[in-house]
């Protein structure tokens, strides 16, 4: 006898066996229990959820006459007699499939319905079974529009499809709709391991809990790789098999390239990737991967009762998620979703994967912060680092402290150069103005209207605040450490020198509490308070909200 292979081997005889579906099966039991009978029915969802299963458990249930020959409409088919055992083998002559993807046209769809005027010959219903019916032409729906309104007492249809958005409103509103859903990983593992059991096959649960995800919602894909796995594991399921027959990402790997990126440590991210390409895995399913455990730790992270005891990974997410803030965690996940997108433009998908990665370490703003000093000037650092550096404002992140008060303006605030650690005491040159953020916002004014200064060189001195100014040397001090690259100092030092400014330039990375953008805002509101104002004083205004109920759009007022 030929091998029956375990998606037609298991499927579903009766509404008891059907997985995943509760709410369906749950609708069409109480009709078939109180004879509740609708004439159309619509199953939708995507492939291998049980649509074609459903109706044919449908069409034994209307055609069921018991063990005995004396059985009724029934939600709980016998399996024995004549009507069921046929509609199980496709010959029962009641019961009708047409594949619409196959049969479109008009003349198919009348060929069926020449049919509908004949009472059944050996059941108790004809049932007309359409698959994929959005594939029907125009004209072929129209042909049927009539026939599905009020057909016969004796004629029901079942329709289903996987894209209900292309199935004319005319024939939904005719039909009784019922989605079925994508199956959860658990209950796709979980009747795995039923039908290994009684297939007498050797497993792990990993190698199941693989196959679970990969067949994304699908029974009948998880039994099919299921197959396939057999034959490629010589009659047994090992994790490391299955993952070598699926290409998926060990998520060993996954978890190192976390760690590595909570960790800044970017020679560890390339390295990993390098084993991966070694490896022949995919960097789709890589991003894949890390989607999927970033998601995981982002739930544990807001709500670390749901760790599962029963699932392996849930113990390492939950120590990785330790590892990152929230914030950022919900920022690799964004980036590894749009990185997805990426792989297909870049003529090497693991220099892509390269990319995605190294911007995951890049925009990770307290390790970026870490690592400023070191890459903002050309000069070796003469002494170690100052034990942490101030959170930048822009940015923050829950594992710092919280921010000084800001000291008073008459002072000048002391900082280290760029280039070397922060001194213990006050620098020896006193600044040369008092009002250092005053001054600087002047300066940076004139290089923005002289057009000295533009793209990421104007956001560096909008954003940044003077602390120290001396007749040789300018320190500047910037929230976002995106900002404080060396290239863009150097050109802003060089702005500086061509309007006669020729100091030394030296950035750090701090807070700031006065900077020219925040003093342009406040001058941009304070305009704003002040127009409102002179609109709201206006005699003509008051009137024509006093006399004629009228009301001043939000937003639309403009300073001019």
């Amino acid at each position: 006898m030929s091998y029956v292979v375990l998606a037609r081997k298991y499927r579903p005889k009766n509404f008891a066996q059907m997985v995943g579906q509760e709410h369906v099966v749950q609708a069409l039991t109480n009709a078939l229990t109180t004879q509740r009978l609708h004439h159309a029915y619509l199953f939708t969802g995507t492939r291998g959820v049980g649509k074609t299963t459903v109706s044919r458990i449908l069409a034994k249930s209307l055609n069921c006459t018991g063990p005995d020959g004396r059985g009724s409409i029934t939600a709980t088919p016998c399996g024995v007699c004549d009507a069921c055992r046929e509609i199980d083998a496709g010959r029962f002559v009641d019961y009708t499939e047409l594949d619409a993807a196959s049969n479109r046209g008009v003349d198919e769809v009348q060929s069926l319905l020449e049919q509908a005027v004949y009472k059944p010959v050996q059941g108790r219903f004809k049932v007309f079974m359409i698959d994929e019916v959005h594939m029907l032409t125009n004209t072929a729906f129209n042909a049927m529009l009539k026939t599905l309104e009020e057909p016969p007492e004796y004629l029901k249809f079942v329709l289903a499809t996987t894209d209900p958005q292309k199935v004319p409103v005319t024939v939904l509103s005719r039909c009784l709709q019922f989605n079925l859903r994508p199956m959860a990983p658990d209950t796709v593992q979980e009747h795995l391991a039923q039908v290994l059991q009684a297939e007498q096959v050797a497993c792990d649960e990993g190698a199941l809990r693989i196959l679970a995800r990969a067949a994304r919602g699908s029974m009948r894909d998880a039994l099919s790789l299921t197959d396939q796995a057999i034959a490629f594991g010589g009659g047994e399921l090992r994790e490391p098999v299955v993952r070598q027959m699926l290409g998926a990402v060990d998520r060993g790997h996954v978890r190192r390239l976390i760690a590595a990126l909570a960790n800044g440590d970017g020679a560890g991210v390339v390295d990993t990737v390098d084993e991966l390409r070694i490896q022949g895995h995919s960097a789709v399913s890589t991003l894949e991967e890390l989607t999927g455990m970033l998601q995981r730790m982002a739930v544990l992270q807001a709500v670390p009762a749901q760790v599962r005891s029963a699932d392996p990974d849930d113990a390492e997410c939950a120590r990785l998620a330790q590892s990152l803030p929230a914030d950022q965690t919900q920022l690799l996940y964004s980036l590894c979703l749009q990185g997805r997108t990426e792989l297909g433009l870049a003529p090497d998908e693991y220099a892509a994967l390269t990319m995605v990665l190294l911007r995951l370490l890049a925009f990770q703003p307290d390790l970026a912060e870490k690592k400023s000093l070191k890459r903002l000037s050309p000069e070796p650092i003469g002494a170690a680092e100052p034990e942490s550096a101030p959170p930048p404002e822009l940015a923050p992140s829950p594992k710092t402290a919280p921010l000084p008060p800001p000291e008073p303006e008459a002072e000048p605030i002391a900082s280290p150069p760029a280039t070397r650690p922060a001194p213990k005491t006050e620098p020896t040159m006193a600044p040369m103005s008092d009002d250092l953020p005053g001054f600087w916002h002047r300066v940076v004014s004139d290089l923005i209207e002289r057009e000295s200064v533009t793209a990421l060189v104007r956001e560096l001195a909008l954003q940044s605040q003077l602390v120290q100014r001396t007749s040789d040397c300018w320190t500047l001090r910037i929230g976002n450490p995106a900002l404080a690259q060396a290239g863009s100092r150097e050109r802003l030092q060089a702005a500086l020198r061509e309007n006669g400014h020729a100091v030394e330039l030296e950035v750090e990375v701090g807070s700031v509490q006065d900077t020219p953008a925040r003093r342009n805002t406040a001058a941009a509101e304070a305009r704003w308070r002040a127009a409102e104002q002179s609109l709201l004083a206006d005699p003509f205004v008051q009137s024509m909200m006093r006399d004629f109920g009228g009301k001043i759009v939000p937003g639309s007022i403009q300073a001019l």
